[in-house]
């Protein structure tokens, strides 16, 4: 992971970066925990600025930093990192889930990896978390322009396809129909998608919103050959925005995520 953690620090000082909507000053995010020894992951959009910043949009600092920053790591910029520096990067993603993690926003998806005894806080069976852009962002993402959002998933698509290739990872499962869309683009494929009439969700107005789970397998992402075939499977709801996603759909989600990883992670 170190040589894709510095891959992105060489290209968050040129130009074209510095009108991204990133946050510059905060360190790119490639995964949260240990992908070289996990074997799922998720895959989400991006990191949220609450990995660096309070609800007042103070930077984090002490006990309660999550990553790094410039201002962490006393460097100008960060054409000022050495190879300590990327250590040091690379031991906040590793370690991120024994040390602060935003709980508000993993605790919901990690109740969905208990189902097949998997949890992101496990030293045992362990899952990571990876982000199909691996910079978080000022603004949330929906607000980016367009342009914005297309550099920065081809940007991070790329390393996201070095990071799975070296990776053991053998499950990678979609948190959205929005990552289940960009996802698909980037590995230039359509994975099959079927109604999931439990995963509905009620509206005032009784039309509701349809579960839809989505399965698929990829050997390759924007132009990065995998070496291998991963199981992918999906959901169409963010759990965490999603307004009425309940407990009786989050395990009907889990559930049938535990039936369709059964017996491929060993």
């Amino acid at each position: 992971m170190k040589k894709v953690i510095g891959n992105l620090l060489s290209r968050m000082d040129v130009p074209e970066f510095k009108g991204s909507g990133i946050i510059r000053w905060g360190a790119p995010v490639p995964s949260f925990g240990n992908i070289g020894i996990a074997k799922i992951a998720t895959l989400g959009l991006n990191p949220s600025n609450r990995e660096f910043v309070d609800t007042l949009g103070n930077e984090l600092n002490g006990e309660v930093r999550r990553f790094h920053t410039l201002k962490s790591l006393r460097i100008p910029s960060w054409s000022k990192a050495t190879n300590s520096h990327i250590d040091e990067i690379e031991k906040t993603c590793t370690s991120y889930f024994h040390s602060n993690p935003y709980d508000q926003w993993f605790r919901k998806i990690d109740y969905l990896l208990n189902k097949f005894d998997c949890s992101y806080y496990s030293d045992k069976r362990p899952a990571c978390h990876l982000d199909l852009v691996p910079f978080a962002t000022e603004r949330k993402w929906t607000e980016l322009l367009g342009w914005q959002r297309r550099m920065l998933i081809t940007q991070g698509t790329e390393a996201l396809g070095i990071l799975l290739r070296d990776s053991k990872i053998k499950v990678l499962v979609m948190n959205g129909s929005s990552v289940v869309t960009q996802f698909q683009i980037a590995a230039n494929t359509t994975f099959e998608s079927r109604t999931m009439p439990s995963w509905a969700l009620k509206r005032s107005n009784n039309t509701g919103v349809p579960g839809r789970a989505f399965t698929g397998r990829v050997s390759k992402l924007n132009g990065v050959d995998l070496g291998r075939e991963i199981v992918v499977l999906g959901y169409n709801h963010n759990i965490q925005s999603s307004f009425g996603v309940t407990k009786r759909v989050c395990t009907s989600i889990g559930n049938w995520l535990s039936k369709m990883i059964e017996g491929r992670t060993g």
